[in-house]
C-alpha cells in the first residue's frame, strides 16, 4: 500500500528529470542543433544578402522576395524538428528497447514522448522567432501586424509538424527506416512550404494544390498574417484537419515495443 501512494507523488519529479534528461541529450546532437537552429536563420541571411531579394517588386504581390522568404525560414526548423530530429529519436528509442523498460518504472512511456515534442518544438519556435528577428534587424523585413492570427497559425504548423513527426516515428521500427522515411517526407515538405519557390509565385493550379497540403497552407497563413491580413480561414482549417489526422493516424499505430 505504502509503495501505491507513493508513486504517484514521485511522478511529477520522474517527469521532470525526464524531460532534463532528454534536453542535455538533445543538445549533445550537433545535427539536430544545426538544422533546427542554425540552417533557417543562415539560409535567410544568405538570401537576404543577394542583391535581387531585396529590390522592390522583385517578389509576389509587389513584395520583396526577402519579404516572402521569411515565412518559409520560419516553417523550416518546425519541418527539421518534426522529420528529421525528433522521429528517428523515438524510433531509435524503441529500437534500442528504452520505451519497453521504462514500462517498469512509474514514469510512463508517454512521458518521454511528450519530454520530444516539448523540446522539438521550443527549439524550433525559437529558431523561428530569431528567423523574424532576422529578418527585421538585417534586413527591414516589417514584423506581422496581425500579431493574434501569426501566432495562431504558427501554433497550428508547430502541432502539424510534431504530429507528422510522431507519425513516422510510429511506422518506423529503426532509427535508419526513421531517418530514410523522414527524408522522403522532408524534400517534399519543403518545397509546400515555399523554399524553392514561395507558393504566391507558383503557377495557380500548383498553388491550389499546395495550399491543400499542410505546410502550404502554413505558409500561406503566415504570409497572411505577415501582410496585415487574418490568416484564410480556409488555410486555418487545412491546418487544423491535417492536425487531427496526423495526431489521430499516430495515436493509432504507435506502438511502445
Amino acid at each position: 500500500m505504502s509503495v501505491t501512494a507513493a508513486t504517484p507523488a514521485r511522478l511529477p519529479g520522474a517527469h521532470s528529470a525526464v524531460l532534463r534528461s532528454e534536453f542535455r541529450l538533445f543538445l549533445r546532437e550537433p545535427g539536430s542543433l544545426f538544422g533546427i537552429a542554425v540552417f533557417p536563420p543562415v539560409l535567410l541571411v544568405v538570401l537576404g544578402c543577394i542583391p535581387a531579394f531585396r529590390e522592390s517588386g522583385s517578389g509576389p504581390d509587389g513584395l520583396r522576395l526577402i519579404d516572402a522568404y521569411v515565412p518559409v525560414t520560419v516553417l523550416l526548423p518546425l519541418i527539421v524538428a518534426g522529420l528529421q530530429a525528433m522521429a528517428p529519436v523515438i524510433a531509435g528509442y524503441r529500437e534500442r528497447g528504452i520505451l519497453r523498460r521504462m514500462s517498469a518504472t512509474p514514469v510512463r512511456p508517454p512521458a518521454l514522448l511528450g519530454a520530444q515534442m516539448a523540446i522539438h518544438g521550443v527549439a524550433a519556435l525559437v529558431s523561428s522567432l530569431l528567423s523574424l528577428a532576422i529578418g527585421r534587424l538585417a534586413f527591414d523585413v516589417r514584423l506581422p501586424p496581425q500579431v493574434l492570427g501569426y501566432l495562431l497559425a504558427l501554433v497550428l504548423s508547430v502541432v502539424v509538424a510534431l504530429s507528422l513527426g510522431a507519425l513516422v516515428a510510429a511506422r518506423a521500427r529503426t532509427q535508419k527506416v526513421a531517418g530514410a522515411i523522414g527524408s522522403a517526407v522532408f524534400f517534399p515538405s519543403m518545397f509546400c512550404a515555399g523554399v524553392w519557390l514561395p507558393v504566391q509565385s507558383m503557377p495557380d493550379t500548383l498553388a491550389r494544390v499546395v495550399e491543400c497540403t499542410p505546410f502550404g497552407a502554413a505558409s500561406q497563413a503566415l504570409s497572411d498574417a505577415a501582410a496585415g491580413d487574418w490568416p484564410g480561414w480556409s488555410h486555418l482549417a487545412v491546418l487544423v484537419l491535417w492536425a487531427a489526422l496526423l495526431s489521430g493516424a499516430a495515436a493509432r499505430w504507435f506502438r511502445w515495443e
